[in-house]
């Protein structure tokens, strides 16, 4: 999995947690984003991480990591300034990509996403004849997250603006998107607010509390 990458955007200012940070709240006994990104590794890609800067608490936790982190100074432009920087890298000062043939996109605050999931979303690209974007959904068969993307919507990404991320991209290429049943919600659950993370505690209380 090499020549596929992750990108987890992680750059948002977390405002609807009303002064905590989503990202640094406790899973499996680590901060979330440390979590995602130790996830994100064990498949074997390259991982992305975009944070607001390299000075952001957030950076402290994926000390030893080898994950490559993006500064992204206009984060307040919303989801897509984390993906024209993450994707950019991808693509360096070339008309081609740097070898990769696709990207995920893998939200930073869904902790029930596994490496199995990831794994299995690319394995459906890999077993496409030609490049397909991959969609995780839930059980019953809801769209929801990681998304890849094959490297030639590279550029789409790379032209997104507000906070819309990569909405757009999906609908110009919905032909040729398919779709990777994930166990349970596991492509749903994103926690947002204080209520949504305590919500999800009640019914995860073998996980440590943030």
């Amino acid at each position: 999995m090499l020549d596929i990458a992750i990108v987890i955007p992680a750059a948002g200012a977390s405002r609807r947690m009303r002064g905590k940070d989503k990202l640094l709240q406790i899973v499996d006994g680590q901060p979330l984003l440390r979590r995602q990104v130790k996830v994100a590794l064990a498949t074997g890609a390259h991982v992305v991480v975009t944070l607001p800067d390299h000075a952001h608490p957030r950076a402290a936790v994926l000390q030893g990591l080898p994950v490559q982190i993006i500064s992204v100074p206009d984060s307040n432009l919303g989801m897509s300034a984390s993906l024209r920087r993450g994707i950019g890298m991808l693509r360096g000062n070339g008309i081609l990509p740097r070898g990769f043939r696709a990207a995920m996109i893998l939200p930073a605050d869904m902790p029930e996403l596994t490496t199995a999931d990831l794994q299995a979303v690319m394995q459906a690209f890999d077993n496409q004849a030609h490049p397909t974007l991959q969609q995780g959904t839930s059980a019953n068969g809801t769209p929801g997250h990681p998304v890849l993307f094959p490297a030639d919507c590279f550029m789409a990404l790379m032209a997104v603006s507000g906070d819309q991320g990569a909405r757009q991209v999906l609908r110009h290429n919905k032909h040729r998107l398919r779709y990777v049943a994930l166990p349970g919600e596991h492509a749903l659950i994103d926690l947002d607010t204080p209520e949504a993370w305590a919500e999800w505690r009640s019914e995860n209380v073998v996980l440590a509390p943030g």
